[in-house]
């Protein structure tokens, strides 16, 4: 019925005055650029920026066990759930 849906860390940087902010957010999406289109869309309007300014350094599939975010657990609950924990060495 729906695309496969994976989890992304998304790492960069936007100007913010006469500062840089550099960010890292854990997204679900379908694929790399359907993650960088939701994090231009995210930052844009949360901070009123255009998507021009925002520079997006790296774009990486992650583990869902890996990430904080609650979207990214919400949606890999079952998964998380079944699986066993990570292991310090898994987590470096």
């Amino acid at each position: 019925m729906g695309c496969r849906m994976d989890a992304y860390r998304i790492q960069g940087s936007v100007p913010m005055g006469r500062e840089v902010q550099v960010f890292s957010i854990d997204i679900v999406a379908e694929n790399n650029d359907d993650a960088t289109h939701r994090i231009y869309s995210i930052i844009g309007s949360r901070h009123k920026v255009n998507r021009r300014v925002v520079n997006i350094e790296s774009c990486k599939k992650i583990d869902p066990r890996e990430s904080k975010e609650p979207q990214v657990i919400n949606h890999f609950r079952e998964l998380i759930a079944s699986s066993e924990p990570l292991s310090v060495n898994e987590e470096e």
